[in-house]
């Protein structure tokens, strides 16, 4: 439906991840979603590098340390279950007697720990490897075209499996999001020895999922913290390389709260001119047709000579259209950051910068940014003679995040 460009190949992954970590309470803060990990994300990193290393006693605390965070039962086992494609069956299977050890304690003190929300069912009949194929190119970033060649051509069978099974059967549950599989994935390549070409392709494959590169420098510091200060060191530097090799990243890509006091229009006018091609315009009011922040600057208006409108929208973190319909159609060039976008009935799909999305006549989607990233996109109408946006309703907040 949409056409992608080139990202970084993602390589298949083992893993290992991180040990204990203090709470921390300042990601809350909204000017600082963007550069920390959320004390629930740094604990998915902790459970996963204690299991992936075999370290039970460390992994127990953790564990605990996760369920008072806020994490659920059901999200710590999608991590573990997660774990076995990169450290293998017996640390995962361990994981996870452990796991359960540490809920008969807790169940014994009275703590009744929140289950929440367990796996949608696989579908019926659905093509695992296509499914897989898909997944892939929504993460990876480029379509699933080329030829196999490498280890895929040597040993077709990899291929198969990493694709009807590692793509489609985990990547593809919905417990987790993505960027949680990548905070994991990603920390378990940083602790294991010889998998340095893996690594660099999941902090691609990381950023394409909506992680800043703010937010992987703290994964890094966290490690450091937690398991080993050169593997941390390691990490960094292998981030470093990989920052540098990305076209599309930019000085404040980071994410980085914005300075505050008298200058903090001016800087934010500068990085809004250097960082996007059109104005961001003014922010939407009194519109009941999007949830969360949303700021608009129409550049073509005059529909009667073209029959057409476009406009620059910009959705900060976590913000989206309501479900609606054009009736002439509708063309979504992203110009900056990352998204959303689903059609009814269709899965959500995961657009970035120098994507495209063609929405044809009459159907019925949304679009949004991340809950992690802001993204910008210009819009336009076609055929706008053929009527006004039809609206149908928000998209809730629970459904939103189970997205990924």
């Amino acid at each position: 439906m949409h056409t992608r460009r080139l990202g970084t190949f993602l390589f298949p992954a083992f893993a290992l991840l991180l040990m204990s970590l203090p709470h921390e309470t300042s990601a809350q803060d909204p000017a600082r979603e963007k550069s920390a990990l959320s004390p629930e994300r740094q604990h998915i990193v902790a459970i996963s590098a204690h299991t992936a290393r075999g370290d039970l006693d460390a992994l127990r605390g953790a564990l605990g340390d996760g369920l008072d965070a806020g994490l659920t039962v059901n999200e710590i086992k999608e991590v573990l279950v997660h774990l076995y494609a990169y450290c293998g069956f017996p640390r995962s299977l361990q994981g996870l007697n452990t796991f359960m050890d540490v809920m008969d304690d807790r169940a014994a003190q009275g703590i009744d720990d929140e289950m929440g929300e367990g796996a949608s069912p696989p579908i019926a009949g659905e093509d695992r490897y296509a499914k897989g194929e898909r997944v892939l190119e929504t993460i990876a970033g480029w379509p699933q075209t080329s030829p196999l060649s490498g280890y895929s051509a040597f040993s077709p069978v990899i291929e198969q499996f990493l694709k009807e099974h590692l793509f489609a059967d985990l990547f593809g549950r919905d417990v987790l999001s993505y960027s949680d599989r990548e905070i994991a994935t990603i920390s378990a390549l940083a602790s294991m020895e010889g998998v340095e070409p893996m690594l660099e392709s999941h902090l691609g494959v990381g950023m394409n999922t909506g992680l800043t590169d703010d937010q992987l420098r703290h994964l890094f510091s966290v490690i450091e913290s937690s398991v080993a200060a050169a593997e941390a060191e390691a990490g960094r530097e292998l981030l470093s390389q990989v920052l540098a090799s990305r076209p599309d990243r930019d000085e404040d890509a980071s994410g980085g709260a914005p300075p505050s006091g008298e200058d903090e229009g001016e800087d934010r006018s500068r990085r809004q001119k250097r960082d996007t091609v059109f104005p961001r315009g003014t922010r939407v009011t009194g519109h009941d047709n999007f949830t969360g922040p949303v700021w608009v600057e129409m550049v073509v208006t005059e529909a009667e000579t073209f029959d057409t409108r476009a406009g620059n929208v910009t959705f900060e973190p976590g913000s989206r259209t309501d479900w609606h319909a054009h009736p002439g159609g509708q063309i979504l060039f992203v110009t900056g950051g990352a998204g959303y976008h689903q059609e009814r009935g269709e899965p959500v799909e995961l657009v970035r910068k120098g994507d495209v999305v063609k929405v044809a006549p009459g159907v019925e989607h949304w679009h949004g940014a991340t809950p992690d990233t802001e993204m910008t996109h210009m819009a336009v109408a076609t055929q706008d003679s053929a009527g006004e946006t039809v609206w149908m309703g928000p998209v809730p907040d629970e459904e939103y995040n189970r997205t990924w």
